[in-house]
């Protein structure tokens, strides 16, 4: 094992399954040996039969498809937003000296903050749950957005413009296919903040979703359904990601073999 030596793909799957194993291992033995309370930590056991009473008999299904809704609705919205915006500040200084100050400012500012204010202004329906994933999304993608623009190789730039290219044929032809690789991976990244967010928005005023269940489950204490609910978030997530690093090799392997 040396420092940044590739590993094959079976070694990586191999390492990345015997993971879990372990982690399910230790699971096991720290509920079913009696070393936590299964009122604090279901065991994996009741966590499966749980999650198989959910699905069969209680509609879990549908809150699953609520919940994927929303993080998709409110994650696209704010990203054919601010992929232009950001696109146009990374390659012209003036728009990012307008823009940037701002942006830079409201993605420190927590989503959640904005739930009361958002619940005053459109309610407790879709449309508060949307907003907030969008806030949570938007101001990073921008930010993220310009500076991969803007990172752009200057000698890229400098051979365009030797060529004959205009302005906007600059940013088409050269700055745009040199950072898609990377404004592929900070989508990949932002969808993975975009779950943290729609919990929260559904934890509040909502009638179904992932959340909304979890939330139920907190008051019967049933700790097997929420954990339960919490692997759900993680799986979908893990095969989002997935399907993400999949489709940027197909669309970008000229990215791949830099690495």
């Amino acid at each position: 094992m040396k420092p940044l030596t590739p590993i094959s793909t079976t070694q990586r799957v191999s390492l990345g399954v015997s993971f879990f194993i372990l982690f399910f291992v230790v699971w096991a033995i720290a509920t079913f040996g009696g070393f936590v309370s299964k009122t604090f930590l279901a065991d994996p056991v009741t966590m499966v039969k749980s999650g198989y009473t959910l699905i069969t008999e209680m509609g879990f299904m549908k809150d699953i498809g609520m919940t994927v809704w929303r993080v998709l609705g409110g994650f696209l919205i704010a990203a054919a937003i601010a992929l232009p915006l950001g696109v146009l500040m990374g390659a012209y200084k003036p728009i990012e000296a307008f823009f940037e100050p701002f942006v830079s400012f409201s993605r420190y500012l927590p989503a959640s903050a904005f739930i009361p204010l958002l619940i005053l202004w459109v309610g407790i329906g879709e449309k508060q749950k949307l907003a907030v994933i969008f806030i949570g999304s938007f101001f990073q993608l921008v930010l993220m957005i310009a500076v991969a623009v803007g990172n752009t190789r200057r000698d890229l730039v400098e051979a365009a413009y030797t060529l004959g290219a205009s302005d906007s044929s600059l940013v088409r032809r050269v700055l745009i296919p040199n950072s898609a690789p990377e404004i592929a991976e900070i989508f990949r990244m932002v969808l993975g903040w975009a779950w943290t967010y729609v919990i929260v928005a559904e934890l509040i005023g909502a009638s179904s979703g992932i959340g909304h269940m979890i939330t139920d489950s907190q008051a019967l204490l049933a700790t097997d359904q929420i954990i339960f609910g919490i692997i759900v978030i993680g799986v979908i997530g893990l095969v989002s990601d997935l399907l993400f690093k999949f489709a940027n090799r197909k669309l970008f392997p000229w990215a791949a073999l830099g690495r």
